[in-house]
Parts: structure tokens; C-alpha cells; sequence
């Protein structure tokens, strides 16, 4: 009897480990699957116009200080590996964008980071510019975290604005969405991802006790998100009203 009870209870920690070896899975390659939908509709259609790519620019300023806050305060190895994939997602969305806008592009004028005109920044006409600024950022703020690191108040802050960009990550396409008076051209399956997603890793910081910036971002995402999907509804029926 007792033999059967040792091998219930082996099968049950083999079976927890394994769903927890699948939800880090997720953890670390879901956070880039809501762009999937997105990459494929910008490849339909030809146009970047219903995406803000400033998604990436948030996106990858909060992975790039999450990965140096890392450094200064070891949190779950699952975290680190889904800000360095989801830093690759970002670069290939940047590097579609940036190969749209040039072969729809009339103008033969283009922007370059070099220019230092504020007006274009991050609407640079090159994939190499945005590779530039995000190295130059990096190792600026490398610098500056080994120089303090022995601070626990600069890691702290340096965790909180991580987890302050990563909740403002929907912020842009919101704004994108206002000034379009639309939300042609958006994926609407990248933001039901983001939610779903979002849901998600609340749960996940909130049952693995990680630091209470993550939780915090993850509920600042979530109310973002469904404010995205009520833009989602009200410009549709805006559409059918004026259709009518």
C-alpha cells in the first residue's frame, strides 16, 4: 500500500513538473506570439499604417532594462529568456516595417538617425538606425548600472521603470488607434493575445511570488488592453453608422 501511495505521489510531482515546465514554455515565447497575427496582416496588406511600431520602441526599452535589472536582482530565469526573444520579435517586426514603408515609399527622401531631427525619430527609414539606437541605449545603460550597481534603491528603480514601459506597451497603439479615428490595419487577434496573454503571467507572478513590479504591470497592461477592444467596437460601429 504504501509502494502505491510513494508511486501516486511520484506521479504527481512528475505531472506538476511538467505543467510547470509548459507554462515556462509559454512564458517565455507567448509574450511574442500576439505578433504573429500582426506580421501576417502587415504582409497581406502592404501597409504599417494600422500598427505603431513606438510598440516596439516600448517594448524593447522595457525588456532591454529588465534584462540589466536582472543582472542586479536574479529573479526567475523564464522572465530573462522572454525579454531576449521577445527583443528578436520586436527586430523582425521593426525590420517588416521598415521594408514596407520603403517599397510603398514615394518620396525618395529618407529618414536617418544621423539627421538628429527629433520630428522623425523612431520614423527612421532604415532597419540599421533602429539597431543603432537600441545598441547605443544598451551600453549606455550598461554603464551606468555597473557603476551603481552595489545601490539596492538604483536596482529597485532600475526593475520599477522596466516594469513601468512593459505596462505601457499597449499606450502607443491606443494612441494610434485615437488619431486614425480607426482600427484598420490592427490586428484585433494581437490585442485578444496581449489579453489572454496578460491574464496569463498576472497569475503566474502572482503564484510564483515574483517582485511586485511584475503583477503591478501585468493589471496596468490588462485595463489597457480592454480599452483597446472597446476602441475595437466603437469605430466599427462608427463605420456602420456612417455607412448607413
Amino acid at each position: 500500500m504504501d509502494a502505491e501511495v510513494v508511486l501516486q505521489e511520484e506521479d504527481m510531482e512528475g505531472s506538476w513538473m511538467l505543467l510547470s515546465w509548459l507554462a515556462s514554455c509559454l512564458m517565455v515565447f507567448g509574450g511574442a506570439l500576439p505578433y504573429v497575427p500582426q506580421y501576417q496582416e502587415i504582409q497581406r496588406s502592404s501597409n504599417t499604417e494600422g500598427f505603431s511600431t513606438r510598440v516596439c520602441l516600448v517594448l524593447l526599452i522595457a525588456n532591454i532594462l529588465r534584462i540589466l535589472f536582472w543582472i542586479g536582482k536574479q529573479f526567475e530565469l523564464t522572465l530573462l529568456l522572454q525579454s531576449v526573444v521577445m527583443i528578436v520579435a520586436m527586430f523582425a517586426m521593426l525590420h517588416l516595417c521598415c521594408t514596407v514603408q520603403n517599397t510603398n515609399r514615394v518620396s525618395t527622401k529618407q529618414h536617418r538617425l544621423s539627421d538628429l531631427d527629433f520630428h522623425y525619430f523612431w520614423k527612421w527609414s532604415a532597419f540599421e538606425d533602429y539597431l543603432l539606437f537600441c545598441f547605443t541605449l544598451t551600453v549606455l545603460c550598461a554603464v551606468v548600472t555597473l557603476l551603481l550597481l552595489d545601490s539596492a534603491v538604483f536596482v529597485e528603480m532600475l526593475g520599477s521603470m522596466a516594469v513601468v514601459f512593459e505596462a505601457m506597451l499597449g499606450l502607443p497603439q491606443l494612441l494610434q488607434n485615437f488619431h486614425n479615428c480607426s482600427t484598420k490595419g490592427m490586428s484585433v487577434k494581437m490585442v485578444l493575445l496581449w489579453t489572454a496573454g496578460d491574464v496569463f503571467k498576472t497569475i503566474y507572478f502572482v503564484m510564483n511570488e515574483s517582485p511586485a513590479q511584475f503583477w503591478v504591470c501585468g493589471s496596468v497592461q490588462i485595463l489597457i488592453d480592454v480599452a483597446i477592444l472597446l476602441q475595437v467596437l466603437f469605430y466599427s460601429q462608427d463605420t456602420q453608422v456612417k455607412r448607413g
